[in-house]
């Protein structure tokens, strides 16, 4: 009888830890079904307190979500923006302190947890009176891209100026030449005023002297 007792404590204990073993398995998912680390992650739009961050994700993946670590490089403060129900590719990060380096992470979030961390990137902020980063040599470097866009930037201003200055003075010269023309019409109608006037009292004298002389025979 007490064997049989024993027989069946061990056939329960033995169909309640394979009932946990499938529980446990329904529950925690596979290494594989987790998503895969972003890819291409880069900052760029430095600035003294803010910077973008941007990554890609390979194709076919199922993505619900984005979070990022941030640490300051010679702390060991961090922070975490966490972000899901969205399938953006990019995030701002705010309130950072001008001229401190900082390393960032990214993992994607997807059906079944998220992805392991991206690679580490590095990158400094500018300070307030710097409009460019000037420690950026790498032509490869998204803050240089930055400042070839905004070079291109006032390149174009500087062009549309150009245009507009010379369309008044495009204007003036027209404006001085209708002035000029006007000028001289006025004065050569001046001149016509006064020429009847002098022909008038040239037949006076011509008549006179016709007069004399037929006295004269």
């Amino acid at each position: 009888m007490s064997r049989l007792l024993v027989l069946v404590n061990c056939a329960v204990q033995l169909l309640f830890s394979s009932d946990m073993l499938v529980v446990s398995a329904t529950l925690v998912p596979l290494s594989s079904d987790r998503p895969p680390a972003p890819v291409n992650v880069s900052v760029m739009h430095l600035r003294a307190d803010s910077a973008t961050v941007y990554w890609e994700i390979p194709e076919g993946e199922v993505i619900i979500g984005f979070s990022i670590s941030q640490q300051r490089q010679e702390g060991h403060t961090q922070r975490f923006i966490r972000e899901v129900n969205t399938t953006s590719r990019s995030c701002v990060l705010w309130d950072l302190d001008q001229e401190t380096d900082y390393i960032i992470q990214v993992q994607s979030i997807g059906l079944y947890g998220e992805s392991q961390a991206s690679k580490r990137v590095h990158f400094r902020t500018l300070k307030k009176s710097d409009r460019f980063p000037s420690n950026s040599s790498n032509q490869d470097d998204p803050a240089v891209e930055g400042v070839d866009k905004s070079r291109q930037l006032q390149t174009g201003e500087m062009i549309i100026i150009v245009v507009v200055l010379l369309m008044w003075a495009a204007v003036i010269a027209l404006f001085c030449r209708q002035y000029d023309i006007i000028k001289d019409n006025d004065s050569s109608s001046g001149k016509d005023k006064v020429k009847p006037s002098s022909m008038a009292s040239t037949p006076e004298h011509c008549s006179g002297g016709l007069l004399r002389s037929k006295v004269h025979r």
